[in-house]
């Protein structure tokens, strides 16, 4: 079986490392996205500001 490490070079694996945070922060957005339009009521009714949206009339 090859070892990872001969396809892939140490300078692959730093560059894969730099890329992280921004494929964490396009991650959430593409997130918070799918909540927008799928509106997921589980997940909106504890975000300030847009859970005013499920209020329960009394």
């Amino acid at each position: 079986m090859v070892s990872i490490m001969k396809l892939i070079g140490r300078r692959q694996i730093e560059q894969a490392t730099a890329l992280v945070p921004s494929a964490a922060t396009f991650g959430a957005a593409g997130f918070c996205t799918l909540l927008y339009f799928t509106d997921w009521k589980t997940v909106l009714i504890y975000l300030p500001f847009y859970n005013g949206k499920f209020k329960k009339e009394e």
